[in-house]
């Protein structure tokens, strides 16, 4: 398998998008890593859990602008997310669970594909 890294970026064959990368041709994949300046927005620290419910709440209401065949059911469980972390004790590794399911549902919605993967990397760091 052929595969191009190109700073933090890696692409190889169907067509995916995350974030602002786009990949295409056969077999494409795109995966997304966090780079410095993604960090220096958060000052390298790791998301709040509110911070983090703000990232779901946005995601929801791009969901619901979109046309995503699953939009209602997938908003569904980002709230359902967003009350995890409103929980005295979130339950980390569900929410891990629905970050990753968040990331896989919308390849080729590149605004709701970037707020799924800051979502994802912000609830690592709880």
């Amino acid at each position: 398998m052929h595969q191009r890294s190109n700073d933090g970026v890696i692409a190889t064959g169907n067509a995916q998008v995350r974030n602002t990368v786009v990949a295409s041709g056969s077999n494409a994949r795109v995966d997304f890593r966090v780079t410095e300046e993604e960090a220096e927005r958060t000052g390298g620290r790791p998301l709040t859990p509110q911070e983090i419910s703000d990232l779901l709440a946005r995601f929801v209401e791009e969901l619901r602008r979109s046309d995503h065949p699953e939009r209602e059911d997938l908003a569904e469980f980002a709230e359902d997310a967003r009350e995890e972390l409103a929980a005295p004790e979130p339950r980390t590794g569900k929410l891990r669970r629905v970050a990753k399911a968040l990331v896989e549902a919308v390849p080729g919605f590149a605004a709701l594909a970037s707020l799924a993967v800051t979502i994802e990397e912000a609830v690592r760091g709880l």
